[in-house]
């Protein structure tokens, strides 16, 4: 049998945490036997509670998010521990702490700097002039994810073969900062994480806007290498952790911009009993 509910947590068996966000404002909330109580926090937001204690950041500041949805993904990572919590595979986890933490006490300006920054070593805007196969592979799969930034965000990127890169325009920059501005602090956290993954600012907008999926945005980046894999060969271990690592951070960094992002909360779930 179906039903309709407001709220959506998740239930496990009774031997294992429970974990449930907190809805911002008071209203109706479902408490599934022997779930976690939730409570409306004076402050608003969206705690995540572990066997009915709160979860806390590295610096015991308590754990709040801005969106439901982001809270039912965080709880669903660490629903999926086992008996040893692997701190390192929680990337959403990761980024919450880091926002309310700022270990490095940047504001959001700050944050937009460091990301356009990248635009002046951006991965697709470097090219090799040998081997004749890499010059002729980067140009078929770079040009056109450039292409596409020039035209969506109306601006000049081009690419270089120098070691100074590519000459990078001012207003290009511009555009770029005052389109970063439009997102919250939060969002651009998980924007900047995954440029710092992708070493691309074009790249992971283009993930970001929807162009491209985490996995071609992580091969685009990792082209060079791949072509390298192709001629001699990988140690396949090493190369796949790699692979699927990059792409996890990648996905974590796109999943937090976007659901840090969402106003709206995830309602009209339905849950079968």
């Amino acid at each position: 049998m179906w039903r309709r509910c407001q709220r959506l947590f998740y239930a496990r068996p009774p031997q294992t945490p429970r974990l449930c966000p907190t809805p911002p404002v008071a209203g109706p909330s479902l408490s599934l036997p022997g779930a976690a109580r939730t409570y409306t926090p004076p402050t608003g937001g969206f705690e995540i509670n572990l066997d009915h204690r709160k979860l806390k950041t590295p610096q015991a500041k308590l754990f709040t998010v801005p969106s439901e949805a982001l809270a039912i993904a965080v709880a669903t990572e660490w629903d999926s521990q086992q008996d040893t919590i692997k701190s390192y595979t929680m990337h959403l986890t990761t980024l919450c702490n880091t926002v309310l933490d700022n270990p490095s006490q940047r504001n959001k300006d700050q944050l937009i700097r460091a990301a356009v920054k990248f635009l002046e070593t951006d991965t697709v805007c470097y090219r090799v002039e040998e081997p004749a196969g890499l010059v002729e592979l980067q140009k078929n799969k770079w040009d056109p994810m450039i292409e596409w930034a020039e035209k969506r965000y109306n601006v000049e990127i081009g690419s270089s073969t120098s070691i100074l890169g590519p000459n990078i325009p001012a207003r290009t920059k511009d555009t770029f900062t005052s389109h970063l501005a439009s997102y919250n602090t939060w969002a651009l956290q998980g924007i900047e994480y995954a440029i710092a993954q992708l070493k691309s600012l074009i790249l992971s907008m283009g993930v970001i806007d929807r162009h491209i999926p985490v996995e071609k945005a992580v091969l685009l980046s990792r082209l060079e290498e791949e072509y390298q894999i192709q001629r001699w060969g990988n140690v396949e271990w090493a190369h796949d952790y790699d692979l699927y690592e990059l792409r996890a951070r990648t996905a974590a960094g796109t999943l937090f911009a976007h659901l840090c992002s969402e106003s709206s909360t995830v309602k009209h779930k339905l849950l079968q009993d």
